[in-house]
């Protein structure tokens, strides 16, 4: 299986999916994206994506315009972006992306989860050449989309690999292709139910069930930070 399939399995997989836990996530997404790019969607490729992902979540309109509003208010809306990487349990390799208004509070956070599970942080970069990182845009497969003709359509723009799976289509291409890949689909008129930037680990590693159940309540207690945005390991 692909790349895209990868994904698409890690998705289902997630453990974040209700709505205390992921609103607070999307907003974050929404105040960073108008912050740098401003508050119009339509001049703002990055905004835009983070609001159809909140879409596709099902986040209220008030909280999305709530999340661009918060980016313009003084003393508000003030995050910053910030990966830690780490050693878990039994050698797993875990690198964690965060969104922080207070960065001492999310530097604690990070070090007292991996010090209770008996893991450590490890220097920044150390980890950043053993994942891809790849980015993935998602929709729904219609009558009038041909992939073959698509795929054609889109290697220019840095496509790397398209896959169907259950009326699903994933598009896969590196993460330096986001833009170009994003403007191509918009062009097409697909419209883009999710889209992301995702790490991929260059090597998977099997743990057995006893070893998953020393690594999986790392996992949850990053997962369920507010701060922490995404995690990525290299769990096969």
């Amino acid at each position: 299986m692909g790349r895209a399939f990868e994904y698409r399995r890690a998705a289902k997989e997630k453990r974040w999916g209700h709505m205390s836990r992921i609103f607070p996530k999307l907003s974050r997404a929404i105040t960073i994206a108008a912050k740098d790019g401003g508050p119009d969607p339509g001049m703002n490729p990055k905004l835009r994506t983070a609001i159809q992902n909140a879409k596709a979540e099902n986040m209220p309109k008030d909280n999305v315009d709530s999340a661009i509003k918060r980016a313009f208010i003084k003393d508000d809306g003030d995050y910053i972006e910030e990966n830690f990487e780490g050693k878990g349990p039994c050698g797993v390799l875990i690198f964690i992306e965060c969104a922080t208004d207070n960065n001492t509070r999310t530097v604690a956070n990070v070090k007292s989860y991996f010090n209770k599970a008996g893991g450590s942080l490890v220097p920044t970069g150390s980890l950043e050449f053993m994942f891809s990182r790849k980015a993935i845009f998602e929709f729904e497969k219609t009558e009038d989309v041909d992939l073959d003709e698509l795929e054609l359509d889109l290697i220019d723009a840095g496509l790397e690999e398209i896959e169907e799976e259950e009326g699903i289509v994933f598009v896969t291409g590196d993460f330096t292709s986001y833009g170009k890949l994003s403007a191509a689909l918009e062009d097409k008129g697909i419209e883009v139910n999710n889209s992301s930037l995702k790490r991929f680990p260059n090597t998977t590693v099997e743990f057995t069930d006893e070893q998953m159940e020393e690594i999986q309540p790392l996992l949850e207690k990053l997962e369920d930070d507010d701060d922490v945005q995404q995690v990525f390991t290299n769990i096969a």
